[in-house]
C-alpha cells in the first residue's frame, strides 16, 4: 500500500523548448536537495515528460524524445540527490498535452464534430492540441510508463491533463457505434467520453500495479469533483490543484476540498509560487497570500503542495525557496495538530455539480453562494454527492438547482422523518422535469412556470443587470431576526409556489408594479414594489425550510447582506446549536477538526482578506489582526486544558451546556486553539 503523503510538497514544473539551449546544464544535485531542504519541502514533483513532449531522462526506448539540449539524465539524478535527504520525488507524466506527438502523430489527436483538432490553431502559440488516449496513442502511454517504472525508483506517478472530451475520432466513433450510441450527438460523444477515459484511469492503474505496488498514482484534470467518485479506486489521493490567482479563484479550494475529503483518500491542497499561474518565470507570489492558502489546506484537512518552475539550465532558484521556507517551516511547526485530523462538521451540502452535466463548470453559481454564506457564518460543513450518508448531518442544504429523483426524494425523507432538518432554495427539490416538488416535506406545490422574456425564455433565476424580473421579499420576524422588518430585492425571479395548509410562511414575494421592458419601465433599474403579495417566499413544514428564491446563486452574484441574512437564519431556526459560534467579522475563516488519538479538538482560525487590487484577480498582501476573538465550541465532556497551538499558551474557558468558551486575545493571520481532555 502506498505510504500517507507528506505535508509539504513542492510541484516543479519543467515545460521546456526545444529553443532553449543547456537543459539541465547548471544542475547540482547538492544544491538542488539541499535548498529543498532547508526550505523544509519533504516531497516534489519531477518531470519524465512534459507538455512539449520531451524526455529528461537517459530513454532506451524513445531517444528521439530526449529533449534535444539535455545536457545530464536529470530526473534520475534530481531523484537521487532528494532520497537522499529523504524527500520523496513523484514522477510528472503529461497525458493528453503533448506537442511531439501532436505533430509525429495527428492520427492520435482528438477531433471535435467538425473534424478540427480541440485546442491550439496551427499558427496560434501553445501545447494545448489534445491526444485521445482511445487511440494508439494509449499503447505509446503504457510503453514509456513502463520505461519509467522499470528504469528509474518510482515514489509515485502524477499523470496530467487527464479529462473527458466528446471526441469524434475514428477510434471513438466506432466504439460508440459498437456500443449502440450515436457519435452524431453531442450528449452521446461526451456521456461516451467519461466512460471512455474512466476506463482509461482503470486500465492504467491495473498496468502499474504490474510493475510497482506501492507507487501513489493521481489523474490530472484541474478539479476533483462529483465525477471523480466512480473511478475513485484508480487513484491513491486526491491532488486538489487550485491557483488563487490563476483562473481558480479563492472559492475553488474550499469547495473541492470539502467534496474530495468524503471520498476516502487523503488530500493533498496545490497552489503555486507564482503571481499569476504556471509558467510566470521570476515571479512571486505574497507571502501572505501563500500562508494563507497553505494553512486554509490544513485547516480543511489537505496536506500542501506549492507550484514552481524549474529554470531551463536546471539551477533552482534560491530566493524562490526563500518564499516557500518562510511558510513550510511554519507548516511543519503546525504538523503535530493537523495529523490524522478529521473534520467535524453539523451540515452536508448537496452538490449542484453532480447535476450540472459537462457545461456546469468547476464551481457552479450555487456552490459559490452557499460556501461563502456558510464560510461567512462560521459553519462547519462538507460538500456531498446524492450517495453520501445524510444521517452523520444534522442539516443538509440542497442549494437552488438539485432535482430531486424517487431515489433521492425516498433517502431524504427517511433522513427528516429520523430527525434530520433541511434547507431547500428554489428549483431544488423539484422532480427532474421541473413539472412538480418530488418533496412533499418542503410544504410547497409549483403554482405556475413564471414569466418569459421576449425570446421565450424562462426568466426565473437568471441575473438580469437592470433588475428587470425583480420581485420583493417580505420577511417575518423569525426569518427576519437582525434585519429590518421590510420589503427587500430579490433580483433574480423565483418559483411561484403554493404553501401546503400545514406550512408556515415564514416571508411573503411581494410583486412590483411590471416587469421592465421597453413598453414598461420606471427609472433607470428595476420597477418599484407594488406592495401586493404575490405568494410565499420563504415556508416551513417542521424541519424543512424552502426558499422560492435562488438565494445562493443571487449571493453569488452581488452578495446582498439580507440573501445571507436569511440564510443564516433559516440554519439558527434549524440547527440552534451549531458547533462552533464566534463573534469575528465575515471575514474570519473557521474550522473544527478532531485528533482522536491525541484526545484534542483542533479549531483553525483565519483571518487574511482577499482584494481586487488590479482587474485580473484577488491578491492578499497584508495580514490584519484580530484582537479579543471570542470563540464558542460544543465539545465532549471533561475538557481539561484549552491551549494555543503550536505556541503552549493556556486560555481561560468556561463550559456551560456543553459549550466551551473562551476569548483569543490575538489572531495575527493564522491560529489553532485546541481543546484537550
Amino acid at each position: 500500500m502506498p505510504s500517507e503523503l507528506r505535508f509539504r510538497q513542492v510541484h516543479l514544473d519543467f515545460h521546456t523548448s526545444e529553443q532553449i539551449a543547456g537543459i539541465g546544464a547548471a544542475f547540482d544535485p547538492d544544491v538542488f536537495a539541499g535548498t529543498l531542504a532547508r526550505a523544509r519541502v519533504d516531497s516534489i514533483t519531477c518531470f519524465a515528460r512534459c507538455h512539449h513532449g520531451w524526455l529528461y531522462y537517459d530513454s532506451v526506448l524513445n531517444p528521439e524524445r530526449r529533449h534535444p539540449h539535455l545536457r545530464t539524465d536529470l530526473l534520475r539524478r534530481q531523484i537521487e540527490a532528494c532520497h537522499a535527504h529523504d524527500i520523496r520525488v513523484p514522477i510528472y507524466i503529461t497525458v493528453q498535452w503533448d506537442h511531439f506527438s501532436a505533430n509525429a502523430h495527428p492520427e492520435w489527436l482528438a477531433i471535435d464534430d467538425q473534424g478540427r483538432p480541440f485546442g491550439t490553431p496551427p499558427f496560434e502559440a501553445g501545447f494545448y492540441r489534445r491526444l485521445c488516449v482511445n487511440s494508439p496513442y494509449r499503447d505509446f502511454l503504457k510503453a514509456h510508463t513502463r520505461e519509467v517504472l522499470e528504469t528509474l525508483p518510482v515514489d509515485g506517478l502524477f499523470f496530467d491533463i487527464v479529462h473527458p472530451l466528446p471526441c469524434a475520432c475514428r477510434h471513438c466513433r466506432a466504439a460508440m457505434v459498437a456500443l449502440g450510441m450515436d457519435p452524431a450527438n453531442l450528449a452521446d460523444r461526451q456521456a461516451y467520453g467519461q466512460r471512455m477515459i474512466d476506463d482509461f484511469k482503470r486500465e492504467m492503474t491495473a498496468f502499474v500495479r504490474q510493475f510497482n505496488s506501492e507507487c501513489t498514482i493521481f489523474y490530472n484534470a484541474g478539479h476533483v469533483g462529483t465525477r471523480d467518485r466512480a473511478t475513485a479506486a484508480a487513484y491513491t489521493h486526491w491532488e486538489l490543484e487550485s491557483l488563487p490567482s490563476g483562473g481558480w479563484g479563492y472559492l475553488h479550494f474550499p469547495v473541492a476540498q470539502r467534496y474530495a475529503r468524503t471520498l476516502g483518500h487523503e488530500c493533498l491542497g496545490m497552489t503555486g509560487k507564482f503571481h499569476t499561474s504556471w509558467g510566470d518565470f521570476h515571479s512571486f507570489q505574497n507571502q501572505a497570500a501563500l500562508e494563507y492558502e497553505c494553512f486554509r489546506m490544513l485547516a480543511l484537512g489537505a496536506k500542501c503542495s506549492i507550484g514552481d518552475q524549474l529554470p531551463p539550465s536546471g539551477a533552482i532558484e534560491p530566493v524562490v525557496y526563500d518564499l516557500i521556507g518562510a511558510v513550510y517551516r511554519r507548516v511543519e511547526q503546525k504538523e503535530p495538530w493537523c495529523r490524522g485530523a478529521r473534520p467535524l462538521n453539523d451540515i452536508a451540502v448537496l452538490s449542484p455539480e453532480e447535476f450540472a452535466g459537462p457545461e456546469g463548470g468547476r464551481v457552479p453559481q450555487a456552490t459559490m453562494g452557499v460556501e461563502r454564506i456558510l464560510d461567512e457564518g462560521g459553519h462547519q460543513f462538507d460538500i456531498v454527492d446524492s450517495h453520501a450518508d445524510f444521517s452523520a448531518y444534522k442539516l443538509v442544504i440542497l442549494p437552488d438547482t438539485i432535482p430531486v429523483a424517487p431515489a433521492l426524494a425516498a433517502r431524504l425523507e427517511e433522513y427528516l422523518a429520523a430527525g434530520g432538518a433541511l434547507i431547500a432554495s428554489f428549483e431544488s427539490g423539484l422532480a427532474p422535469d421541473k413539472r412538480r416538488f418530488a418533496l412533499a416535506a418542503l410544504g410547497v406545490e409549483l403554482a405556475g412556470e413564471g414569466p418569459r422574456d421576449a425570446q421565450g425564455r424562462l426568466v426565473r433565476g437568471r441575473h438580469f443587470p437592470a433588475g428587470d424580473y425583480v420581485e420583493y421579499l417580505r420577511p417575518g420576524p423569525a426569518i427576519g431576526a437582525g434585519m429590518p422588518l421590510t420589503e427587500h430585492v430579490m433580483y433574480m425571479r423565483g418559483l411561484e409556489v403554493r404553501a401546503a395548509a400545514d406550512a408556515d410562511v415564514l416571508a411573503d414575494t411581494v410583486a412590483s408594479f411590471f416587469d421592465r421592458t421597453y413598453q414598461h419601465f420606471c427609472s433607470h433599474r428595476q420597477t418599484p414594489s407594488s406592495g401586493i403579495t404575490r405568494g410565499p417566499a420563504i415556508v416551513r413544514r417542521g424541519s424543512a425550510i424552502y426558499f422560492s428564491q435562488p438565494v445562493f446563486s443571487q449571493y453569488a452574484q452581488n452578495a446582498p447582506r439580507w440573501c445571507k441574512r436569511l440564510v443564516l437564519n433559516a440554519i439558527a431556526l434549524l440547527l440552534p446549536e451549531p458547533l462552533l459560534r464566534h463573534d469575528g467579522p465575515g471575514t474570519l475563516f473557521a474550522t473544527l477538526m478532531e485528533q482522536p488519538a491525541e484526545h484534542r479538538r483542533v479549531i483553525h482560525l483565519l483571518h487574511y482578506v482577499p482584494e481586487r487590487r488590479g482587474m485580473d484577480f484577488d491578491v492578499i498582501e497584508d495580514v490584519i489582526p484580530l484582537h479579543n476573538l471570542r470563540v464558542s465550541v460544543l465539545a465532549p465532556v471533561g475538557v481539561r486544558r484549552v491551549v494555543t497551538a503550536p505556541e503552549g499558551v493556556e486560555l481561560p474557558f468556561q463550559i456551560a451546556q456543553g459549550r466551551v468558551s473562551f476569548t483569543l486575545p490575538l489572531l495575527n493571520g493564522h491560529q489553532m486553539v485546541a481543546l484537550e481532555w
